[in-house]
């Protein structure tokens, strides 16, 4: 063959091989366009050229990142409202009134969930003692109210009702048969419980990671997490986390909320010293969840979600004690920590709702919202101010003190092997004492909602209860024994209650406890109704608990309906806060979070810390070693070899954190260039290129189908100077919701350092223990 026909040849044969060449690149880089299609939001996708880089959906037990999210939405509603046309104005309308539309199904469903869960514990806790002959799915109230024709309503709640059948007129036989019940219902709630158990990732350096202080190898195990039962408590420690900004997985599932709902129906009835106004929080939270994933702009932004769930939050207070602006500023005192104003607009709206749908359900059969409401129709003098100090002192002890043995008894009895290894055994033990203490005692043998009702009761107006007839006589020495027995009884069961894998809250226990002193209190001043001091000294008691202070007096008077004492609940709820914080300075969320392990930042105690050490940004950067395992000195070619990351990777992985991430900062120069998170990380090299050889992070593709992960780079990190005062990380890590926060040196502005948020959360449990 002559050379020029060869020459020809090879030509047309190099022109094919890179006609094929290029085939195989643009068919390489449509697969990898398609799989960040199907794991990408479209929101996600919009960010595809800002240096804010896209990011993949949040995983297990990780910190969210405040500001992208909010660049991501921004970006969100421009897309949606440039549009022209009627059906973009459509569209755009519905956008805007989208949160008030989800708020408002909120509450609606809050209500429906609430009203059957009310219903049915009545109708439970009831068969303890007997059933209705007419329909045995009535509770003993329903049961026992006559109706005329005229449509009025009579209660016959005495001896005398004949269609309440008691199980036995024998006291021993009626013991037993209330003890059994007690168990199978306790035993029945923990057992649904124990399916909502879940594994959980390391929370944080230092809880399980032992790897922050040593050099990291691929041969070191992977750090072991922790089990959670995501039913078990009242939730209010872990929406506390989430609102914070962190990611607990499945906690809000329709499984979790439909667990929370049937155990809380059985917890309550079993007569434990719980109540189910926590657990309506977190049943109102899932809803929440559930609702926002209806609507895009929540499901796929983590920081529009949490609006939702702030909002959401107040419902579950407004069906719990009928108090819908009590609700809303429990939201924002006890549990938000990002709360805005539309935020209080839409929890007040949702709220509304929730209280509108409750009322015309009507689960107690009045009509009415206020679940407690008196009328003593007399008032307090100035004296009367020493002994609501009195109650508050007394409160404020009992708080400090509760919350200090109960975290001694979860970091003792709790850590036996026995008891941790078998939850069940646990409730059947707490159950089976609470029976036995609880049913001698003719006022502790009800459920705790109508404990409070009827220790708050002004006898002037009605004589025909057990504990009006007693005052009637003179309050016999057998009497005030009872309540000393129930004061006593109320303490130190709901120490040893709340913890217990149930759903369960401590407000009801905490009124319980307070009202009964309260009461006890009162039958040394004969002149004013016993029942001011018994509603006073519950809310001292739940403000030594809880710490609660505006919210807790405006749930207070929304309960009664008494504005007249709002000024005594002022006192009482103000000095139980002053003593407790003296006692402890945590309330009973904090050390129930501190006994969790959940990594919550809550910024105002946080401060508080921080104030008082002399501590430098530098404090808080990793181990030189650690900076080295999770930097990448980036080449003038941007390009890094796959190899590498991938070993890079692994060590990420075997800290076990999940939300750690690689820094990238010039070869030369060390300036810090971008970051990339482990997740993203971790889907680049296993799922979009996994047999590339070298991987671009920085700068633009040269050529179709190179492998580039750029578009999942941050190149806009937050940085702050290592000599900066704590305060600046403290500050920066809680207002603005950072995930990571870059450290560089003083003057040179090279990188000498990453703190992730866990980090921080760490540091500062280990200065509070000091």
């Amino acid at each position: 063959m002559p050379q020029d026909e060869q020459a020809t040849e090879r030509t047309k044969l190099l022109g094919h091989i890179a006609h094929d060449g290029r085939l195989n690149a643009l068919q390489q880089e449509e697969e990898a366009h398609s799989l960040i299609e199907s794991h990408v939001s479209k929101d996600e996708q919009a960010l595809h050229n800002s240096v804010v880089g896209e990011r993949l959906p949040y995983n297990d037990y990780t910190t969210i990142d405040w500001l992208h999210d909010l660049v991501k939405d921004s970006y969100r509603y421009r897309s949606v409202h440039s549009k022209q046309g009627i059906r973009s104005a459509i569209v755009s309308n519905f956008d805007d009134c989208s949160g008030w539309i989800a708020a408002a199904l909120i509450g609606i469903l809050t209500a429906c969930v609430a009203f059957l869960v009310d219903v049915a514990e009545a109708t439970v806790s009831d068969w303890k003692l007997g059933y209705c002959k007419s329909n045995p799915f009535w509770n003993r109230e329903i049961c026992c109210t006559t109706r005329h024709p005229l449509g009025t309503e009579r209660a016959n709640l005495g001896e005398g009702c004949q269609e309440w059948h008691m199980w036995t007129d024998n006291w021993s036989r009626a013991f037993a048969a209330f003890v059994g019940f007690a168990l199978l219902y306790g035993v029945v709630s923990s057992s649904l419980t124990m399916w909502t158990k879940s594994a959980l990732p390391a929370a944080a350096p230092g809880h399980g990671d032992k790897h922050d202080h040593k050099p990291m190898n691929r041969n070191e195990p992977v750090v072991v997490g922790k089990s959670m039962y995501m039913a078990a408590g009242s939730g209010i420690p872990e929406i506390k986390t989430i609102l914070s900004g962190f990611v607990i997985p499945h906690f809000l599932d329709l499984k979790v909320l439909f667990v929370k709902a049937v155990g809380a129906v059985f917890a309550v009835a079993s007569g434990m010293c719980l109540g189910k106004e926590g657990p309506f929080v977190h049943i109102s939270t899932c809803v929440a969840y559930l609702v926002g994933k209806l609507f895009p702009k929540y499901r796929y932004n983590g920081r529009k979600m949490r609006e939702l769930l702030s909002a959401g939050c107040s419902a579950g207070l407004s069906v719990a004690f009928g108090a819908p602006i009590g609700g809303v500023l429990f939201s924002y005192e006890e549990i938000s920590t990002y709360f805005p104003r539309k935020v209080l607009w839409r929890a007040f709206f949702c709220s509304l709702w929730a209280a509108m749908i409750l009322k015309a359900l009507s689960p107690t059969g009045t009509g009415k919202l206020a679940l407690y409401e008196t009328n003593y129709g007399t008032s307090y003098s100035p004296i009367h101010y020493l002994v609501f100090v009195l109650l508050g002192i007394a409160g404020g002890l009992w708080g400090g003190i509760f919350c200090k043995c109960n975290f001694l008894w979860s970091k003792s009895f709790r850590q036996f092997k026995l008891i941790k290894n078998n939850p069940v055994f646990e409730v059947f033990l707490v159950v089976l004492a609470t029976a036995l203490l609880q049913y001698p005692n003719p006022m502790t043998r009800e459920p705790g909602d109508k404990i409070i009702r009827n220790l708050l009761q002004d006898c002037r107006t009605n004589t025909s209860t057990w504990i009006c007839r007693n005052e009637a006589a003179g309050s016999p020495p057998e009497y005030i024994g009872y309540l000393i027995y129930g004061t006593l009884v109320k303490l130190v069961l709901t120490i040893i209650t709340f913890g217990c894998k149930v759903p369960s809250g401590i407000i009801i226990p905490a009124l319980d406890a307070g009202a009964f002193f309260g009461r006890l209190v009162g039958q040394l001043l004969p002149s004013i109704s016993p029942g001011i001091f018994a509603m006073v000294g519950a809310a001292a008691f739940l403000a030594g608990v809880s710490r609660m202070t505006i919210s807790l007096c405006v749930i207070m008077f929304e309960l009664t309906g008494e504005l007249e004492y709002i000024v005594p609940h002022m006192i009482a709820i103000l000095v139980a806060k002053w003593v407790a914080d003296a006692l402890e300075r945590e309330g009973v969320y904090d050390l129930a979070q501190t006994v969790l392990g959940h990594p919550f930042l809550d910024l105002d105690h946080a401060m508080k810390l921080v104030q008082k050490e002399n501590a430098l940004v530098e404090d808080l950067i990793p181990p030189k070693q650690t900076m080295n395992d999770i930097t990448v000195h980036i080449p003038p070619s941007n390009k890094v070899p796959r190899s590498l990351l991938l070993s890079k990777l692994n060590k990420l992985k075997a800290r076990g954190l999940l939300d750690a991430g690689l820094v990238l900062v010039q070869e030369d120069t060390h300036m810090l260039q971008g970051y990339i998170a482990e997740s993203e990380l971790d889907f680049g090299l296993i799922e979009i290129y996994p047999t590339a050889t070298e991987i671009r992070l920085l700068g633009q593709a040269l050529q179709d189908g190179e492998p580039d992960l750029t578009p999942f780079v941050d190149r806009t990190p937050v940085c702050l100077c290592a000599k900066a005062p704590m305060e600046y990380a403290v500050e920066m890590f809680g207002k603005l919701g950072l995930r990571h926060l870059c450290v560089v040196e003083e003057g040179t502005g090279v990188l000498v350092g990453v703190i992730i948020k866990k980090r921080l959360v760490v540091w500062l449990e280990g200065i509070k223990g000091h």
